[in-house]
């Protein structure tokens, strides 16, 4: 989560807006979602390997490299790659996505009309692995479409979660305001003891024989 500032009363607005930006940008844009992801990957193995390249690089003793500083070239590289070649990988992540769908699915029926020879299966049964079966099949055929459609999904949703976020925020806000909060009426303090109060006593004088 993304916050501007913890105690700052614009902090939930900002978040909110920036959550609707977002999501308007990927409806607008028609963004492909998987290629977004393979490029939000790539970024998070750049930064990572700039890190471990500075890391390294300032532990360098003696004429001696260590291990990280490699370690951070290659992720350079690899993130490098991603980069350039983000619509092929991409495309590439959804050719696999559909065909492990579809091999599950077609399992699953294959599966349900072996046992439907021994026990009765009702027809509902065979709803959602055929759905996941279509499902593969056409993300396997149509991956531009797949990924287009993830990524205006992704944007209605992240424009439903800003509004809704920045609605709770001038909900809380009005509710925080100080007008409307009354102090409690001040009670006057009480002892938990109350005074005890002196009792005379008499005493008799006893002869002694």
């Amino acid at each position: 989560m993304i916050t501007f500032g913890y105690n700052s009363r614009f902090s939930a607005p900002l978040r909110a807006l920036l959550f609707a930006a977002l999501g308007v940008l990927l409806i607008v844009a028609k963004t492909d979602a998987m290629e977004l992801v393979v490029k939000i990957v790539a970024a998070f193995i750049l930064a990572a390997g700039i890190v471990s390249v500075f890391v390294g690089f300032r532990q360098k003793k003696d004429g001696t490299t260590p291990l990280s500083f490699f370690n951070g070239l290659v992720n350079v590289v690899i993130a490098g790659l991603l980069f350039m070649f983000a619509p092929f990988v991409a495309k590439f992540v959804s050719y696999l996505l559909g065909f492990v769908l579809f091999g599950f699915g077609l399992f699953q029926l294959l599966v349900l009309l072996s046992v439907r020879r021994n026990v009765q299966v009702s027809l509902a049964a065979y709803i959602l692995p055929l759905m996941i079966t279509v499902a593969g099949l056409l993300i396997f055929f149509y991956p531009k479409f797949f990924g287009q459609s993830l990524g205006l999904i992704a944007g209605i949703a992240l424009v439903v979660y800003g509004v809704s976020d920045l609605i709770a925020a001038f909900k809380v806000k009005s509710a925080q305001d100080p007008d409307e909060i009354t102090p409690a009426p001040e009670t006057p303090a009480q002892t938990s003891e109350e005074p005890i109060e002196a009792q005379e006593v008499e005493y008799e004088k006893v002869d002694e024989q």
